[in-house]
């Protein structure tokens, strides 16, 4: 990473592992730290207003969501599992994470994967803060707020994050394994292996399977389905389930 400040190396991965550096290429968005603490209501035109509720609005109208719930959930899978590609895929490649602090991580709520992200000053820390820096320094401030404004259960934000996380580790794999990079995967499985160990991570997925314990209710969009992992047999309402409802 030091012989790479720009980040360049994660493109290879593909676009989620991307994270722009330097400044914003138009305006000035907000840090995460201002947007995990915003709480303003009158969000509908201005994006900077309230970044999360924008973006949860955003994919409410994108993906014709029934219900707020929905689009929250769904939004806050994609923007953890951007976190986690982004960490994840350093500690692969560089064998470090960099300091992804919301202070210096900025967000463009309008828009998509990689250009959405801007980290202000590239800087690697060791590979075994990966958990402090985005479960502790993202996640859980992220679910703090669309739990106050949006009533999102824990149970299921904790279940998208694990997903999430095992997601980022199952591309890196492929990846690896197409390029040789054998290496690189061990480095991320043994990350992740640590991430799965914590209190919050535990007992979110099927140890064998690896299948979720809760849903993210993706099944509920028109025409959803079911995700790949999904605790779901079958869409609820149609036959048997296998596990618990989120």
């Amino acid at each position: 990473m030091d012989h790479d400040p720009g980040l360049t190396a994660l493109s290879a991965l593909g676009g989620f592992f991307v994270l722009r550096t330097g400044r914003p290429a138009h305006g000035e968005p907000p840090t995460l730290a201002e947007a995990y603490a915003a709480r303003d209501a009158d969000v509908e035109q201005e994006v900077y207003a309230n970044p999360v509720i924008f973006r949860v609005r955003k994919v409410a109208r994108s993906l014709r969501a029934p219900e707020p719930r929905v689009a929250a959930s769904i939004a806050h899978l994609g923007f953890a599992a951007r976190l986690w590609s982004v960490a994840l895929g350093s500690v692969a490649l560089y064998g470090r994470v960099p300091d992804l602090d919301p202070r210096l991580l900025r967000w463009d709520a309008d828009a998509s994967a990689p250009d959405e992200l801007w980290l202000t000053e590239a800087r690697g820390l060791p590979a075994e803060r990966i958990g402090e820096i985005v479960r502790d320094g993202h996640l859980v401030p992220l679910a703090a707020s669309l739990r106050a404004q949006l009533g999102l259960s824990e149970r299921l934000l904790w279940g998208s994050a694990a997903s999430a996380l095992m997601g980022a580790v199952r591309q890196i794999d492929r990846w690896a394994a197409a390029n040789g990079r054998t290496e690189a995967a061990s480095r991320a499985r043994a990350a992740a292996t640590d991430l799965f160990a914590h209190p919050t991570l535990t007992g979110t997925l099927d140890p064998v399977t690896r299948r979720r314990r809760s849903c993210c209710l993706y099944y509920r969009l028109p025409d959803g389905g079911l995700c790949g992992d999904c605790c779901f047999d079958r869409p609820p309402g149609t036959r048997s389930r296998r596990g618990p409802r989120a």
